[in-house]
Formats: structure tokens, sequence, C-alpha cells
């Protein structure tokens, strides 16, 4: 626009001012200022300078605003006149940008910025201004050249002196003084000072953004890592579009490097690739360098050196390239600094961020970010043996290796198949008998699957020729079972009939073991509960197989525990008969029987398939403690020994029972374990996606809204209609748009509810439609798109009459009247929208025969006649004769008698409605000077309450307004 006068001048500085931070702001601002000096006009050209030193501070080119503060100080030394008050103020708060202005340029000498702060000194005296804001001026100068000594002094003068209106505001102060804490590495005193900044006691246009970046590392070091991740979500929203906190943004990729998310770590720099080299505040450039060097050192450390990383653009960047540059960047930049100040205090703090470890293996985050590290799984989080390995030493022997292969696959330990591993690459080297071929491989085939036939019959073949003829016919009872899982179930079924009726014989001349007979009854067991399952045939063959295996082991367990898992898995099998057969009840307890019996042989990871099927089972029936129970039961049972995709899917299961419950904080951890967990396993996009929606979810019950927003954002990017269903696609934009909302982001939940509404209008029922047109256009009034907003509630208006809803009906109509009335519409097209709202209410009222639902509706009625009644009085114009106002006051007053009329025909449940239609109509009396009407409803209003509940805060609200409105008439 043409900047003609200083009001236009005013109102362009302002819109410039609600831009985001930047180079075009900066420029508009540099315009502006051109137009005010044509103006002619000194105060204008003040401000505008005053404009354009602010955008400047709250830039990368920060270092521009020295030319315009020394032009507005020269000003002020010539003709302090022309300032008006707040310019007045504004000048000589800018002083303190001027000191950290000159920290963070190295080229400024060190005396120069001493001078400068007598000068603020001996300024703000004359002003008779505390000392204050100079001593904290002085703390920041102490602090970093490393004079600790002086700065304690500086630290103790400032929070001694008076705080007055050149003192920072409370946010900023804390966000200092908790500073001092953390460079002292009094951690836990730090985040005490910055609480009131972190509970939203105090806060400014960059608090708690800073706060919240700062406390990070001290969070993890005192081990409070739940707090650390939400203050990373929540604080990280806040950083990333205001260009001028590159300190702050530096913060949060430390944290990343610090927490195993170097993944996280390396989107947060593709999202800034202008911070690498953006000159206009060395010190902060010099930050974000160190912490690029930390976190490529992390990287090059975890074998990732030559992994593709963003960086300075113009060439293209591996991890250790990178580490190398902006380690040498961030040293110069230090060495200037040092230079300046004559210490080594900033290069020796830089020195010690770059050589950082970190503080934990893995902080899951919630949010996506693929693993960048080879996967570790850590210590487990519920009580469970250490995964047993097999034992090592430098140059095992083949002996060693084959006793503790055996001793691993004679008691089911895990990874019994990595020590058989071992054996056979030992074995290419060494001649060994045929039993140990056989044995080989015959655990070979075990990890093959359905490609294990060959070598199951391999093996028979040298188990025979072993003269060990009932481990051969186990061997060929295993490859028949093979079979069965390759779908080859007749080939099976055929194939087992031989190895058993063999297997009998011997066992009844004591030619076998029980042990070999217990593996082919197995086989054949297994493989006619196949047939049970593909083909729904055969449950009495498989029954009675199972039970000739549960004689020949169910007392011969004792420390067998190869029999007691037979026994075990036999009960199981028993379960999924009886599941089979409609009988959950007997299933459940089979199945529990099943998973007590590996618990008390001491293989618990075998019971937790069958402590889901409990779960699943008790879901079912409704028992949904059985269900939390069970799935406690098996990430117990399973510690580190459940598969990552195993883990995601126990933890997601368990999150939905137990949020069920509204148990939403402990939700929120298993759904934060699950979406760990599913990344680890390479299922971001499908199990870690869903995962993410629930968690998103129960962060938003517990109001975490930030967090919330940051999880349901990155659920989005993987969720799809096709493998999620469009109704999860709906909910996450829904709930999404909640979180925006209470964050004031209201533009932003708009597009969300759009969105979402956009999907389900193609479904049949049109319920969700409604209601997310309504949400989106209550969103479009907040973020001052009154014309859209009017459409959406009309459109919702639609629905709702097409489905009957009246209620929403009459509220969207409200909702427009407001809208009219806020935006200059007219007036009367306000009235005639709440007219129609009440034409609503009264027609349905007609027409209902349900009691409970008549009340709902006389209940709406009567807030539509409230709000008409407000609507009313709002709407005379400032420029009103007495004539109109008294009119539109007593048309207003009309609509509060009825909706006292209204409220009152309810009763106890309509007390509320009519005491605030009551006070509204007596504040109308007062008005139209009517004071005795006005007191009658005041003491109306007294009365109704008399005998009520002193401590309800409805009660304690009405009662005070009407004495008030008492005081004037009792005068």
């Amino acid at each position: 626009m043409e900047i003609a006068d200083f009001d236009s001048l005013r109102h362009a500085l302002a819109e410039n001012s609600e831009e985001p931070e930047g180079p075009a702001r900066n420029a508009r601002a540099e315009q502006l200022l051109v137009a005010a000096e044509k103006l002619d006009i000194p105060l204008a050209v003040i401000e505008a300078l005053g404009h354009q030193l602010k955008v400047y501070n709250y830039s990368s080119e920060k270092d521009k605003m020295f030319v315009p503060f020394a032009r507005l100080l020269r000003m002020w030394d010539e003709r302090p006149e022309d300032f008006d008050e707040y310019e007045t103020h504004s000048l000589h708060w800018v002083f303190k940008w001027m000191t950290a202005g000159m920290l963070d340029q190295p080229h400024v000498p060190l005396a120069s910025i001493e001078k400068w702060l007598g000068e603020m000194e001996h300024r703000y005296r004359l002003a008779g201004h505390s000392e204050r804001a100079v001593r904290g001026a002085e703390f920041s100068v102490a602090g970093h050249v490393g004079d600790l000594a002086r700065a304690e002094r500086a630290y103790t003068a400032w929070l001694a002196a008076d705080r007055d209106r050149m003192a920072d505001c409370h946010a900023c102060e804390l966000h200092g003084q908790g500073g001092w804490h953390l460079r002292n590495d009094r951690y836990a005193e730090a985040l005490e000072v910055w609480g009131p900044v972190l509970d939203g006691e105090y806060s400014c246009a960059h608090e708690p953004h800073t706060v919240l970046a700062s406390s990070l590392v001290a969070l993890l070091r005192l081990g409070r890592v739940d707090e650390a991740r939400a203050h990373h979500l929540r604080g990280f929203r806040l950083v990333r579009p205001m260009e001028s906190m590159r300190g702050a943004y530096a913060d949060h990729v430390e944290f990343c490097a610090l927490t195993g998310n170097e993944a996280r770590g390396l989107e947060l720099l593709a999202e800034r690739p202008a911070y690498f080299t953006d000159t206009g505040q060395p010190r902060s450039r010099m930050e974000f360098l160190a912490v690029v060097a930390l976190l490529m050192d992390r990287l090059t450390g975890l074998g990732l050196g030559g992994q593709r990383v963003p960086g300075p653009v113009g060439r293209a960047w591996t991890a250790g390239e990178l580490a190398g540059h902006a380690r040498v960047e961030a040293l110069e930049l230090a060495a200037r600094f040092d230079a300046r100040n004559g210490t080594s205090y900033v290069g020796d703090q830089l020195r010690e961020r770059m050589a950082q470890r970190p503080l934990a293996d893995r902080l899951p985050l919630g949010v996506r970010a693929a693993r960048t590290a080879p996967v570790g799984l850590p210590a487990p989080d519920v009580a469970a043996p250490a995964p047993e390995r097999p034992e090592q030493s430098e140059q095992p022997s083949l002996p060693a290796l084959l006793a503790e292969a055996r001793r691993l696959s004679d008691t089911l330990r895990p990874h019994a198949l990595e020590a058989w591993a071992a054996v056979a690459e030992a074995a290419e080297e060494t001649e060994v008998d045929t039993y140990v071929r056989a044995e080989i491989a015959d655990h070979t085939a075990m990890g093959r699957g359905p490609e294990g036939v060959g070598l199951f019959e391999r093996a028979a073949e040298l188990y025979a020729a072993a003269g060990d003829e009932g481990e051969a016919i186990a061997a060929r009872a295993r490859a028949a079972y093979v079979r069965a899982l390759s779908g080859e179930l007749d080939e099976a079924l055929a194939a087992i009939d031989e190895p058993y009726d063999r297997i009998l014989a011997l066992y009844a001349d004591d030619a076998t073991g029980v042990r070999q007979t217990a593996s082919v009854l197995m086989s054949r067991a297994r493989i006619l509960m196949r047939r049970v399952h593909e083909r729904s045939a055969g449950a009495e063959d498989a029954e009675r197989a199972v039970r000739e295996l549960l004689a020949l082991v169910g007392g011969r367990g004792g420390s067998d525990v190869r029999l007691v898992s037979r026994a075990a898995e036999g009960r199981a099998m028993l379960a999924e008969l009886a599941e089979h057969a409609g009988d959950g009840e007997r299933a459940g307890k089979l199945f529990r029987q099943a998973t007590a019996q590996f618990v008390g042989a001491e293989l618990p990871w075998f019971a937790v398939e069958y402590e889901v099927r409990v779960a699943a089972l008790a879901h079912e029936q409704g028992d949904l403690a059985e269900a939390e129970r069970a799935l406690r039961a098996a990430l117990e049972h399973g510690g580190p020994y459940v598969e990552p995709v195993g883990r995601a899917q126990l933890h997601l299961q368990l999150a939905e029972v137990v949020g069920g419950r509204g148990a939403a904080a402990e939700a929120a951890e298993h759904a934060l374990e699950a979406a760990h967990w599913a990344d680890e396993a390479g299922e971001s996009g499908t199990l870690g996606a869903w995962a993410r929606h629930q968690l998103g979810g129960f962060l938003l019950r517990q109001e975490r809204f930030a967090e919330a927003a940051e999880v349901l954002e990155s659920a989005l990017a993987d969720l799809r209609a096709e493998t999620h269903g469009d109704g999860a696609v709906v909910q996450t934009q829904w709930w999404l748009g909640d979180c925006l909302s209470e964050l004031g982001e209201h533009r932003a939940a708009a597009e969300r509810r759009l969105q979402a509404a956009e999907i389900a209008r193609h479904w049949p029922e049109q319920h969700d439609h409604a209601t997310l047109a309504h949400l989106a256009a209550e969103s479009l009034g907040n973020a001052g798109l009154p014309a859209e907003a009017d459409q959406a509630y009309t459109r919702a208006g639609e629905l709702w009459r097409a489905m009957g809803n009246v209620h929403f009906l009459v509220r969207s109509l409200r909702a427009r009247a407001w809208l009219a009335l806020r935006t200059g519409a007219g007036a009367q097209g306000a009235r005639q929208l709440m007219a129609d709202a009440v034409r609503e209410c009264e027609s349905a009222l007609e027409t209902v025969g349900d009691p409970a639902a008549a009340e709902r509706l006389a209940g709406e009625l009567g807030h539509t006649h409230r709000q008409f009644g407000d609507l009313l009085a709002r709407s005379v114009p400032e420029d009103a004769d007495d004539p109109a106002i008294r009119e539109a006051f007593e048309a207003a007053l009309a609509e509060m008698a009825a909706a006292v009329s209204v409220f009152g025909a309810l009763g106890e449940e309509g007390l509320h409605g009519r005491t605030g239609a009551e006070l509204a109509a007596g504040w109308l009396e007062a008005d139209l000077s009517r004071p005795a009407d006005a007191a009658a409803r005041a003491r109306a209003v007294l009365d109704a309450y008399e005998g009520a509940d002193p401590a309800d805060e409805t009660v304690r609200a009405r009662r005070a307004e009407a004495r008030q409105l008492l005081e004037p008439t009792e005068e």
C-alpha cells in the first residue's frame, strides 16, 4: 500500500510486525523507513527506525541493527522533544539489545563494549531507571569472556536491584538466571528457576521457547528423560518458525545427537540450510556449527561417516566431511571471540560441547525418524534374563563350540541356532564324526524354514548311519511338518505315518527314548492341527494325537525342559481346539495352564504367544482386566527375546486396553514404546504410523497439545487410507485440528478440519462431516476469516438440518449471527439469523414427543433467547441517538425475559441459565434507568441461590454479581 500519511505508515509498520521473521520482513522495514523520511515528520522517522531496529534484532541480520540505533541516539541527543513517551521508553529499552548485539560480533572490541556499558549506566541514571538492566548486561559480558567472579558479583547485583520498566520481562530474566546455574552444572537449580516459565506463569514472544531448549541437556543429565522428550517436542514446535532463534534450534539438534535420534537431527538440519552460512549473528552460528560437528561425529562413530547429510548449499556432503568442516568453522569463530576477549573461555566451552558423549542409546520421541545406527537391544524395561549367547574365546575350539551348542539346544535357550551355525563353520575345516554332521544338518534345517526339508532328510540319513534310529525318525517327522508349513498338507499327512508307526514300535521295544518319541508325536500333532486350521477338518484326530502326546510326556517332565515344553505346547493345542469349537472360556483356561508350564520351566519367552491368545479371548469376552494382565505378562515373559515388531504390537495392544479404562498417561507410554519398536523393525509406515496416531490421541487427552501436534503431524506423513482406512486419517486430522486450536494456530486448525471434512463428506453417515465443518468454521472465525467461517457454518447448518439435529443447527445460526455483527455485515442480518435460530427451536418443540428431548430443546431455546438479547444490546452503533439505544435495549430486555421464562420452566435444571439471564436483564434495566426493576432482578437471583452450596463457583459468581447490581440502588 502507498504511504500517504502518518496513519498509513503506522498501519504498514503494524502489518509488517506480524510478518514472519526473516529477510523479507527486514527489506519491507527498510522500504518503510524511506517512506517515513518522505513524510517530513520526525516522529514518523523515529518510529520507522525503531521498527527497523526491532526486525533486525529478531532475524539472522542482527548485525544491521547498530546503524538505525546510532541514528536514533543522535536524534535523541539533538532533539529529545521529537520523541513521544513510547519512543523514549523504546530507545532506552534497546540499549540492552546493543550490549548483547556487540557481544555477538567478534569484531567489536571488548573495550568498546565496556565503554558502552558505562554509557548505558549513565543514561539510565539520568532517566531515573534502576540499575537492574545495567547489571544484567554486565553479567552477560562477564559470563561471555569467562570472568566468572565478576559474573557472580553482577548476578547478585542484578537480582538485588529493583525491577522497573527497563527490566526484562520475568520470563527472559528467569531464562538468564537459570542459565547461570546451568553454566555451573547446577542442573536441578536451573530447572527450579525456570519452573514458572515452563509452567506458563510467565511468557513472552521468545519464551518459553529458549527455556525449553536450554532445559534439554539439564533434564538428560538428571535422568528426567520423559520431561526432556516433552520439552523437545513442545519447544521445537515454537522455535521452528522463528528465524532468529538459531541458538535454541542448535540446542534441539544437540538433544538429538545425545539421545540416539541422529536421523531426526538430520531432518532438523535439512529444514534450515541458511543456518550454516548466515553471518549476521556469529555467536549463534558458532553454536550451531558446534552441534553440527557433534552430530556428525556421532554418525561417524557409528560407522556412518560416508552417509550423505544436509549441509551448506553448493556441494554434496558426507557426515565425515561435514564434521570436519563444521568443527573448523566453529573453532575459527571461537578463536575470533577469544582473541577479542583476551581469554580462551569461548573456545574451551565450545570444545567441551563438541566432545560430549551420548546420554542415551536411543530416547524414543514418538515422531518418525529412521534408525541411523545399527540396532542394539537396550536393557529390557521389564525383569527378564539377559540374552544368552554362545560363549566365545579368541580361538574357540570345536569341542567347546559343540558343547555350548548342545547345552543351548538341550535347554531350549535362545540363540541355539546361532551356536550351531558357529559349529558348522568350524566343522568346515575339521574332520567330525557322522553324528555331529547329523546334528549340524538337523539344526541348520531348523533355521531354513520351508527350505529345510532336504536337510532334515539328510540329517535322518546321517543319524541312521551313526546308529541313532530314533533321532533319524524324529528328523524325518520334522521334515514332514515343514512340508505342512509349506502348504503341502496332504504330502505331510502321508509322510508322517511311517515315522509315527516306527517310533512307537521302537519305543515299545525300549530301542529309543522318550525325547525322540515325543518329537515325532509332536510333529504329527502339529500337522493334524494344521489340517484343523486350514481345512476346519479332523479336530477329533488332532485332539487324539495331542492327548497321546500328553500321555507320553505329562508325568515325565521333571527337570527335562524339552519334555515340559512338549507338554505345555500340547496343552496350548487343546486350547486352540477348544477355541475352534467355540468354547472360549475353556480355551482361555488351557492357554493359561500352558503359559504356567512354560514359566515354571524357566522358558517364559515361549509363553508370550499364548498370553496374547489369552488377551484376545478375554477381550472378546469383555474381560478387559484379564486382557490387560495377559498383555503385561506377555511383555514380561518375552523380555528382550521378542522381536521388535512383536514388542511394538504388544505395547500397542496394551496401550489400547489401558487407554480404554481411562489411564491416558500410561497408555501414551505404551504407544510411545510401540512407535519406537515399530521404527526399529522398519515398520514406520504401517505399524509405526498407527502407534503414532494412538500416541497423539493419548497426549491430546492429557492436554499436552504441542507434543500431540508434533506426533500427529508425523503420523499423517505415513497414514494411508488404503492401509489404515480413511477413518484413521480423518481422526488424526481431527485430533490435530483440536491441538492446533488449543495452541492458537487457528488457520492451520481450520485447514486440518476442512481436510478431514472433505474425506468425511463421502461417508454414508454425515455426522462427522457436519461436526468437522462446524469446528472448521470456529477455527476460521478465530483466524480472522469471517467470510470463510460463514460459509463453513452454512455448510454445517445444512447438514445438521438434513440430519434433524436441531441443537447444532441452532448453534450454527447463532454463530453466523455473531459473525455478521462482528464483521459489520449488518446488525439487521445478525438479528435475522438469531430470530431464525429461535424459530427453529420453537418449531422443534411443537413436534417433539420425548420429554427428555423436549427438556434439552427448551434449554437450547433459553440459551438462544439469552444470546439474542446480548446481540441486540451490542448491535447499537456507537453514534446512535438515545431513542435508538432505548429501543434496542427494550428489545434485548424482552429476549432476556423470554430466556428467564424458559429456564424457569425447567426447574433445577435451568437454575443457572435463569439466574444468568436474570442478571443480564437487571443490567439492562439499570441502563434504562429503572433501578427498582434492576434491584428486583438482583434479589430474585439471591433468592434463587438461598441455601445453595457456597463452594460452587457459579453460585459464588452469581451472588457477587447480584450484590454488585444492587449497590447503585442501595446508595
